[in-house]
């Protein structure tokens, strides 16, 4: 259809750990209606012990960004035009993907260990936001693509509705 006008959409990417069965991934992304467009998720992820003793510190950021962030954007066929996530460790997903990743603070999880990240924080709104510390350029991007939305869009809504479908797929 000539003259369409191109619907914006947002990548929201998260994961639950359960105790057994290790960290689950998912990646949710939804038009600018909050409708959602697709949805994926992995299975769990749970290292071994000699993978946790040689991994160390930076188990973390390479299981959720790696294996699980990474995975997820790879089997997207939308292109969100940023993508949200409520984990700083998802972070690590920033260098396997070309479109803007912002971490949303909830007061749940601190950003300052010793692999921090995350660049400062920036807000939109009351909405606390950080980027990857070495693609601080995605800060510009990300309040760019909010300008679209409506001020009253909760960005961290979204998260719970995954977490709920994770569930879903555990069972």
């Amino acid at each position: 259809m000539s003259g369409s006008k191109t619907i914006s959409a947002l990548g929201f990417l998260t994961a639950i750990e359960h105790p057994q069965q290790g960290v689950l991934g998912g990646y949710l992304v939804l038009n600018h209606s909050g409708r959602p467009m697709e949805f994926h998720c992995t299975a769990p992820v749970k290292p071994n012990r000699a993978q946790q003793i040689l991994y160390g510190p930076t188990l973390e950021p390479y299981i959720y960004g790696e294996l699980i962030g990474a995975t997820l954007l790879e089997k997207s066929t939308s292109h969100p035009t940023a993508i949200f996530t409520d984990l700083p460790s998802m972070l690590a997903a920033r260098p396997y993907t070309s479109l803007p990743l912002a971490f949303v603070h909830s007061g749940e999880h601190r950003i300052d260990g010793p692999h921090n990240l995350a660049s400062p924080v920036f807000m939109r709104g009351k909405t606390r936001l950080s980027v990857h510390g070495q693609h601080t350029e995605d800060q510009e991007k990300v309040l760019s693509k909010l300008k679209e939305l409506d001020n009253h869009f909760d960005l961290s809504e979204p998260f719970g509705r995954i977490r709920e479908a994770l569930k879903e797929a555990q069972q």
